[in-house]
């Protein structure tokens, strides 16, 4: 079933061009919501968007204080929306452990509680992500999770989930970033699955110059968020992923990963045990990326009042630019709409669609490079042509 699936995906991954004909376009509309410098931190980055119960959107981000890099004091930020995110709350800090790494916000919602659970990773601010790689850090990347019963007002503490959730031989570990998802239907119907990525040691690999590969894999819980298990992995050379649920009726993922293959496209790997157990990756020959963060989301599922659809943003270039949302007909496997948002330096980016069918998408935008300030672009369906 799963190379049927994947011979499916190989076959049709290329991309359509189907314009609209007569169709009135919507203008895209943007406001800023974290800026660079401001609010005390130099960097914002790694947005995370989600829709709560109740219909508030939530926005996570990486606040980091002293510099842009990846390691350092770095603390997870959030700001929240009661009005379809036209208006938003001051930024709340929700994770600060002192001069560490708090970060990798991943949300997923239970549908069935209305609880929001924030699977998050953290490390010492002073370990690099080389060492914790190669075993040469003070101490290693650790998996932690939140929860709101109030729709983001206020979360528990974080609770250490490492040792259900990653294999003690790996060295590097993030969830997402992005969001997870509640599978709806088949076998595995309730369970949340959150996707996320690893180093593992290979003497055959070559990753950044070092003896070591990257994979991507999923955590899960079959008991409301109770407690997470570690799922299959997906290997070689991936990285940062997402997921959806396809439109089959049964159950089946489709992840979609960052690629370090050398072909500036993304890859796919397909599951129909719920995340247990994962099919070889292989290219996307029509996502074209720089080696980046991409998000991925489904908007709508088929029934009589709307269709399988399916939203992709990234920058769809080499380089860090290009921020593109893309439209799929066919839970993902071929792509026949697009709008490109900024022409210019772009690079991670979150999706969210709003009860009322807008879409939302949150990312990293600027003049010289792509860190100088997150926005909220707001658009429908019919600005995708």
């Amino acid at each position: 079933m799963i190379n049927f699936i994947i011979y499916l995906i190989s076959f049709f991954f290329t991309e359509a061009t189907s314009p609209k004909d007569n169709v009135q376009v919507n203008p895209v509309s943007e406001q800023v919501l974290f800026v660079a410098g401001e609010g005390g931190y130099h960097t914002y980055r790694i947005p995370s968007l989600i829709v709560a119960a109740d219909g508030s959107v939530l926005a996570f981000v990486e606040g980091r204080k002293t510099g842009s890099s990846d390691t350092g004091d770095i603390d997870v930020l959030m700001k929240k929306s009661t009005d379809g995110g036209l208006t938003w709350s001051k930024q709340k800090v929700i994770w600060d452990k002192g001069e560490t790494v708090c970060g990798n916000p991943n949300p997923v919602l239970d549908e069935t509680t209305g609880e929001i659970h924030l699977l998050l990773t953290w490390n010492r601010g002073d370990d690099h992500e080389g060492d914790i790689i190669t075993k040469k850090s003070k101490n290693t990347r650790r998996v932690f999770v939140m929860k709101s019963t109030d729709n983001g007002d206020s979360w528990t503490e974080p609770s250490d989930i490492t040792k259900t959730t990653k294999d003690p031989s790996w060295g590097w570990y993030a969830t997402g970033p992005g969001v997870g998802v509640q599978i709806k239907h088949g076998l595995n119907k309730g369970r949340l699955v959150i996707p996320a990525n690893h180093s593992y040691d290979d003497p055959k690999g070559n990753v950044r110059g070092g003896p070591y590969e990257y994979g991507s894999h999923v955590i899960y819980s079959d008991d409301l968020g109770a407690t997470w298990a570690l799922g299959g992995t997906i290997k070689p050379k991936m990285n940062e992923s997402q997921l959806i649920e396809m439109a089959d009726g049964k159950g089946t993922l489709l992840m979609n990963m960052r690629s370090y293959f050398g072909k500036n496209r993304r890859a796919l790997s397909v599951s129909n045990d719920g995340g247990v157990s994962w099919s070889d990756p292989v290219e996307a020959t029509s996502l074209i990326e720089p080696v980046c963060q991409a998000a991925f989301i489904r908007y709508s599922w088929p029934d009589d009042k709307a269709e399988d659809l399916v939203l992709f943003s990234n920058p769809a270039s080499t380089k860090r630019e290009n921020m593109t949302i893309k439209l799929s007909k066919d839970s993902g496997k071929t792509w026949i709409a697009s709008k490109v948002l900024n022409q210019g330096p772009s690079a991670y980016s979150a999706l969210a669609a709003l009860p009322n069918g807008e879409i939302l998408c949150l990312y990293e935008k600027g003049e010289k490079n792509p860190y100088e300030k997150l926005v909220l672009a707001r658009l429908s369906l019919d600005n995708l042509q």
